[in-house]
């Protein structure tokens, strides 16, 4: 003879607690030990070794910008002088009398940085230059225009 079991949900209808005496007893996620990764601190014996292997779940990492940051894609003299002749060739610089004309902005940098001897004369217009880039370039007899902040010199590297 077949018994036909039961229904779980059945159980407990009408009856208001559930089984969990007073109804404070069964609230919130204090009752289970609380939420997510909750007592797996120093001493939560059980789960140590998966904090163990978690080395960012202590403590504070890394910095938080407030406000907007540009993006620097930076290249040295030295690239530019290295590239010059091929610049010419892709129409990227422009060459009148023996000065060269170059804006990085359409080549993709948006920085100047002094590496490198500076043998041509240039007039770069970019958005961000270094000091060193500056002085370099300015001893060749070249001349950086710079478009972002009007005649600041940005000397991060």
């Amino acid at each position: 003879m077949v018994v036909n079991k039961r229904k779980k949900f059945s159980r407990q209808r009408g009856r208001h607690t559930h089984g969990w005496g007073s109804k404070k007893k069964h609230r919130g996620s204090g009752n289970r030990g609380g939420v997510g990764m909750a007592g797996t601190g120093k001493r939560g014996d059980a789960i140590k070794t998966l904090i163990w292997k978690d080395k960012d779940y202590f403590g504070k990492h890394g910095f938080k910008f407030k406000g907007v940051q540009d993006k620097i894609n930076a290249v040295n003299i030295d690239d530019i002088q290295c590239k010059l002749e091929k610049l010419i060739k892709d129409k990227l610089v422009l060459k009148e009398g023996n000065i060269y004309i170059i804006d990085l902005s359409k080549m993709g940098y948006n920085k100047l940085l002094g590496n490198g001897k500076v043998i041509n004369k240039f007039k770069i217009t970019v958005g961000y230059a270094s000091s060193k880039a500056v002085e370099k370039i300015k001893n060749a007899g070249g001349e950086v225009i710079l478009t972002e902040k009007e005649g600041e010199v940005n000397s991060s590297e």
